[in-house]
């Protein structure tokens, strides 16, 4: 079977998951957390070790996801602009059927731009503080909460804004019943629909499935039999799903509880992505089907003293994803670790070759079939940050921290640099150590001055070799109106 065969048979699925921290998966060298189905995935596909989300947190991955392109030097938070090129709209005009479904509610207004390209476009509603349920006759109870739900909250966010948000997501769950009503159940079976159609009309190559579940993005609210795998005999408190913000506004016990919660929702999505991949294969799609998972951030749950992205610091816990791509049967690629510096900008490149189409000169990702295939060497250091407020560069040995402004809340003033540990690996929640359990400990950069300055040297370089495009210039002209903006606010 000649390349351009291959991509007319080409199927590619890929299973974003909000939030979900490498270190919490079993192959990922984790040996206490539940993971069965994704850690089975792993081991049938190809796993790579140092992948990291470029520009933080979840609108800018996905515009790096569709564009291909890095976007820290150039936007934050901010819609798709007109004049991107994006992966749906390139593959729809190469005939391949697209479709999108997702209850990542920041991404479904319709000025946000995420539906382009797409044949097929679902959302399901109520994830977080979705303004779903407006119905007043809605009640929640919330002494069934812990007030850390919403105090104390976001730094420079008032606790009546956070009780508000989290008041509205009671409400849009308030009819639960069964483990199938929660959202990332809701996500995998609506999915599991679209793929059962697209095989039953006799459709079933050349389709590309983005699923973009919320889930485990907080709060994490599993059912009682995905906590009591992970007990924290010690807190005796109501539960906390929602609360962010300083450590030292918590006790260890609380921490614990919350690290907990996060571990059940972990497990709770581990069963729902077992089952679509279960229905992928009933449904014989594994021979020419491309399975992509990933995540677009980790979650900091007590390192370096936050709970939540509550501060734009982009440590190895929040920057740090899992990236696991299953190829299809045909291919003949499995069981396989990467250990070159990936990035979600690399998705789209790898996702046209996989379809046999001609990657964009405007793409900053690259392809990375030749590096599994290990005829190409892949990157050795990958970059990460926040737009406008901070840089960072890691390679196998260091890990370096560059702070910018303007001086907003939680900003810092001096770099970092520390050893970089790739394989760390934290407790069980119940033995979880404020100070000890952490990637990145101790800050070096006066000790090793040489080697912070090589690394600022090397991320400047770096941030400037890259070109702005068309669609990033657009962008700028964006934030400098929202910046305007602001200051008369």
């Amino acid at each position: 079977m000649n390349e351009s065969e291959k991509g007319d048979l080409m199927n590619v699925i890929v299973l974003m998951e909000d939030s979900f921290r490498k270190d919490h998966l079993g192959c990922y060298g984790n040996k206490w957390i539940k993971t069965p189905n994704i850690d089975k995935l792993a081991s049938d596909s190809i796993v790579f070790d140092y992948a990291y989300a470029e520009g933080l947190p979840t609108i800018p991955v996905r515009v790096a996801m569709l564009t291909g392109r890095y976007t820290l030097p150039f936007r934050g938070w901010q819609p798709l602009e007109q004049l991107d090129m994006v992966l749906p709209e390139i593959l729809w005009d190469k005939g391949v059927t697209t479709a999108l479904i997702s209850d990542t509610y920041h991404l479904h207004k319709p000025q946000m731009g995420f539906s382009r390209g797409f044949d097929y476009v679902e959302w399901i509603r109520g994830q977080e503080s979705d303004p779903w349920i407006v119905d007043p006759e809605v009640k929640v109870d919330l002494s069934k909460y812990s007030e850390k739900n919403w105090h104390p909250a976001y730094f420079g966010q008032p606790p009546t804004i956070v009780k508000k948000q989290f008041v509205q997501y009671l409400k849009n769950r308030a009819h639960w019943k069964t483990e199938e009503d929660h959202h990332i159940a809701q996500v995998i079976r609506a999915s599991i629909k679209w793929l059962e159609n697209k095989v039953s009309s006799g459709k079933k190559d050349r389709f590309f499935l983005l699923i973009d579940s919320f889930d485990p993005h907080e709060p994490w609210d599993p059912p009682r039999e995905y906590l009591e795998l992970y007990p924290v005999p010690e807190y005796d408190g109501l539960p906390i799903t929602w609360g962010g913000g300083a450590v030292d506004d918590w006790t260890l016990a609380e921490v614990r509880h919350i690290r907990a919660q996060y571990a059940g929702t972990i497990s709770l999505c581990d069963k729902w992505t077992g089952i679509l991949l279960e229905k992928i294969g009933e449904l014989g799609l594994l021979e020419n089907t491309a399975i992509i998972f990933l995540s677009d951030h980790g979650e900091p749950l007590g390192e370096h003293g936050i709970i939540k992205k509550v501060r734009p610091w982009p440590y190895d816990e929040l920057s740090h994803i899992p990236f696991i791509i299953r190829l299809p049967d045909f291919m003949g690629l499995k069981n396989r670790r990467v250990d070159s510096f990936v990035g979600v900008q690399d998705l789209a490149p790898t996702i046209l070759r996989l379809f046999d189409i001609d990657i964009p000169e405007i793409m900053h990702g690259k392809d990375l079939l030749p590096v599994i295939q290990g005829e190409k060497e892949g990157r050795d250091f990958e970059i990460s940050g926040f737009h406008g407020r901070s840089w960072s560069i890691r390679d196998k040995e260091w890990s370096f921290y560059l702070w910018l402004g303007p001086r907003i809340a939680g900003a810092k003033n001096k770099p970092e640099l520390y050893r970089y540990e790739a394989d760390f690996v934290p407790p069980e929640p119940a033995k979880y150590e404020l100070e000890k359990h952490q990637p990145e400990r101790t800050v070096l950069t006066d000790e090793e001055k040489e080697k912070a300055e090589a690394m600022e040297k090397k991320l400047r370089e770096f941030m400037e070799s890259l070109s702005p495009s068309p669609g990033d210039l657009m962008a700028k002209d964006f934030m400098k109106r929202q910046m305007l903006l602001q200051q008369k606010a």
